[in-house]
């Protein structure tokens, strides 16, 4: 068969099953993902052998270690899928549940209901763990999910579809209700963005270009995060020590990650007190600095930024720095610059944070805390399938819950309209 031919086959059969799968109780649901998190475990070594296929043929690409890393199923990630698996299954069921009830004048009673989006179709890069993780929280929300993984994952990835379609089959969901394009051909990227007929919702997870070039060829919504561009601002009278270790935190935990600190923001009362510790902190951890004159008038050896650096996200162990003025221009700054992902406050004035928390506008705006808490699982969600800056119809992670919409429920008694 052509491509084109195999993906709208598996689109049309996805649709199909989305239907019987809105119907699905929590229990069909969740014995499915227990049973897919006993095939990981009992198919390790299975799943390791047609791993080491990618690998070897990622090493002879010249993929980076970085790369190579994402890529390993050890048995670490192994553990870690079929523990995540159970997770959700534990979680509660948002399908069927009942948002808010309110009653008419007339005698009816409306309601709003949570139901399935229908089918979503993730397209991602390398992390084959991301099949497994993007699959259980698909099916638990009662929806299909078309999986097109990187070329570099494809042996991989086959092999965990098979592993779930097995569960699928044995548990009595529908089989088509979680599959995974077969091929490494990347025109199945531009005929899965075209099939609006039958999919719902795309989900891309990766590097910017790879979201761009989603964005811009697809006829079907799109949910998306191009970049994490994140600020902490250390406000006047902030405790010197806590903003220390938050920053040290949201930079240097780990740079290569969307929640990571990009931009540090200090007010001017601050910075002579706070810039030369914080500097040594960092350098001890091999952050190279990049500051505006004012920071670089009371730290020398730091690079000058330009314009491009305020909206560039490094994902690395390279920080810009500005000495604001006051919260105005932290706030203007944030406003200009952000990607719209995460920003955080150190202060000790409860107006101050208020008025932050309303005005910085991202998916997730901390107060006294690290910008790498912007996650799924960290918020109290169990799990996500991606983070989303575009505010329709979810902004920030994406549970559950983020996984359905919401249909009106109307009960009346023989009401007609005059």
């Amino acid at each position: 068969m052509s491509v084109e031919t195999i993906i709208k086959d598996m689109a049309e059969k996805a649709k199909k099953a989305s239907v019987r799968m809105a119907s699905l109780t929590s229990d069909q649901k969740n014995k499915a993902l227990v049973d897919l998190a006993e095939r990981i475990e009992t198919s390790a070594e299975k799943l390791q052998s047609e791993n080491r296929k990618d690998l070897d043929r990622a090493r002879d690409m010249g993929l980076t270690d970085a790369m190579i890393d994402r890529l390993t199923l050890s048995d670490k990630v192994i553990a870690s899928m079929a523990d995540g698996l159970r997770y959700v299954a534990k979680l509660e069921d948002p399908v069927g549940a009942i948002t808010k009830t309110w009653s008419r004048p007339n005698g009816l009673q409306v309601s709003r209901m949570r139901i399935p989006l229908g089918v979503i179709a993730m397209i991602y890069e390398s992390r084959p763990n991301v099949t497994i993780d993007a699959a259980g929280l698909c099916l638990k929300a009662g929806n299909a999910i078309i999986l097109r993984g990187g070329s570099e994952a494809l042996h991989s990835n086959q092999a965990l579809a098979a592993l779930i379609t097995e569960s699928l089959t044995a548990c009595g969901l529908p089989e088509h209700a979680a599959q995974v394009v077969p091929v490494r051909d990347r025109d199945a990227v531009n005929i899965l963005l075209k099939q609006e007929e039958s999919i719902d919702l795309i989900i891309p997870r990766g590097g910017e270009s790879l979201i761009r070039a989603v964005v811009e060829n697809s006829r079907i919504p799109v949910l998306k995060h191009y970049k994490g561009v994140c600020h902490v601002y250390v406000d006047k009278d902030g405790d010197h020590a806590m903003a220390e270790n938050i920053c040290l935190n949201a930079k240097a935990q780990r740079p290569g990650v969307c929640n990571a600190m990009e931009t540090l923001l200090v007010h001017r009362d601050e910075a002579a007190g706070f810039l030369p510790r914080m500097a040594a902190a960092f350098k001890s951890v091999g952050v190279t600095l990049k500051g505006c004159e004012q920071t670089r008038a009371i730290l020398p050896d730091v690079e000058p930024a330009t314009e491009e650096d305020w909206a560039t996200e490094y994902l690395d162990l390279i920080l810009s720095v500005k000495v604001v003025r006051d919260m105005d221009e932290a706030l203007a700054h944030i406003a200009a610059y952000s990607s719209k992902h995460t920003e955080s406050i150190v202060t000790n004035d409860y107006a101050r944070a208020r008025r932050f928390i309303r005005e910085a506008d991202s998916s997730a705006v901390m107060v006294n805390a690290s910008t790498r808490f912007n996650d799924g699982g960290e918020l109290g969600l169990g799990a996500e399938i991606g983070i989303s800056t575009s505010k329709l119809h979810a902004f920030g992670p994406m549970g559950l819950e983020e996984l359905t919409t919401t249909k009106f429920v109307v009960f009346g008694d023989g009401q007609v309209r005059g």
